[in-house]
């Protein structure tokens, strides 16, 4: 049994690099060269080229797929650049311009990670005769006794597990992550080891088809009517203002409200609470009226046993950079509904609830709805 779990030597072992040009792929595919395997890198082109070139702090970017073809040479290994512009727009880029028309706060990474890379990519791989597809993901895959599991990774910082609850069972038998058992800076130490060019690379920050972060002027760019104005309504009914679009608003926000010189306005901070995209409202008001211990979910996807009927006790995730919290589980096929042990502000639509027991990920889904209970309406 090699190292990746297969029953025959490293170079009879064929592995798709998901190589995105940054020094976590590139490292993922310098230890597999190392350890013998036969390494193919490929990356992903999901816009437009000759627009992507010099984009820095991305990724899947011009400079991106240059870097990438430097790192296959200098490892001596076979580079293809999969061309996938169209199914990236449909896919992740048309989708988060959707969530944010429906007042949702949507997650690309998710959609990219569910539909382009764990769907076109691996099925790619599996055509060029691959026993696996690794990326440069930090989560851990381990085998229990109902198969292969995720678990967070060693560095909780790095931990990219939220990202990655979509992936389903089957996917998760051709995926390997070699950098899961790594800490960041071990990773670049790697890097400097192998003596590869992006061993200085900072990490991508942006959304990669958002450089700079303006997502607002790319979701208004492809659909005009997410600037349409409205009103600003207090959750007692009064109307505070105007806004210039929902796009610029999401549940928790309390910076940018414009509202602090407005009367009736001065007495407490307002909090976004809610956005009625039909009507084109932001509904604001205090901290209190945020709190939400029901969380209801849709096109969930469950890596283990199926919970109890009564429900399971698990810590889930509401946020990628929020820790997990203490909650009850009931699964109903792909729907689900969570119960907070402790009420939370701030659960927003289009968000993922992410279930874990210990560090392993149990499944988790899309937000929906988050109501109250009677203790904690305001």
């Amino acid at each position: 049994m090699n190292g990746l779990g297969f029953d025959k030597p490293p170079a009879a072992t064929r592995i798709v690099v998901a190589m995105s040009g940054g020094v976590d792929s590139s490292v993922t595919a310098a230890l597999l060269v190392e350890q013998g395997y036969e390494v193919i890198g490929i990356t992903l082109q999901l816009y437009d080229h000759g627009q992507a070139v010099g984009r820095k702090g991305t990724c899947c970017a011009g400079q991106d797929i240059y870097d990438a073809r430097r790192v296959s040479d200098g490892l001596g290994i076979p580079h293809y650049v999969l061309d996938l512009e169209s199914r990236f727009s449909e896919a992740v880029i048309d989708d988060f311009v959707a969530g944010y028309l429906r007042g949702e706060t949507p997650i690309p990474c998710v959609r990219c990670n569910q539909t382009v890379k764990f769907q076109d990519l691996l099925a790619t791989a599996r055509d060029l005769g691959a026993d696996a597809l690794a990326t440069g993901h930090y989560v851990r895959r381990r085998i229990g006794p109902g198969g292969a599991e995720l678990h967070r990774a060693v560095e909780a910082v790095r931990d990219q597990s939220y990202f990655l609850f979509a992936t389903t069972a089957a996917q998760l038998d051709f995926l390997r992550f070699p950098l899961g058992g790594l800490t960041k800076d071990e990773t670049r130490a790697m890097a400097r080891r192998f003596d590869l060019p992006v061993a200085a690379k900072p990490d991508s920050q942006d959304i990669c088809f958002v450089p700079g972060g303006s997502y607002a002027a790319m979701v208004t760019g492809r659909r005009p009517e997410a600037a349409a104005p409205g009103e600003i309504v207090h959750v007692d009914g009064r109307v505070l203002g105007r806004h210039p679009g929902i796009i610029h608003y999401t549940v928790g926000q309390r910076r940018g409200l414009g509202l602090s010189a407005r009367p009736g306005c001065e007495r407490e901070p307002l909090f976004v609470v809610g956005l009625d995209a039909p009507r084109r409202r932001v509904v604001v008001g205090p901290r209190a009226a945020l709190a939400r211990r029901r969380v209801r979910l849709q096109d969930v996807n469950w890596l283990a046993a199926p919970p109890p009927a009564d429900g399971l006790a698990v810590t889930v995730k509401l946020r990628s950079t929020q820790p997990a919290i203490a909650a009850t589980l009931s699964l109903a096929g792909t729907t689900a509904e969570v119960v907070l042990a402790e009420p939370e502000h701030g659960v927003a639509p289009g968000q993922a609830c992410v279930a874990y027991h210990d560090d392993r990920l149990l499944g988790g889904g899309w937000i929906v709805d988050a109501i109250p209970d009677a203790a904690t309406r305001a």
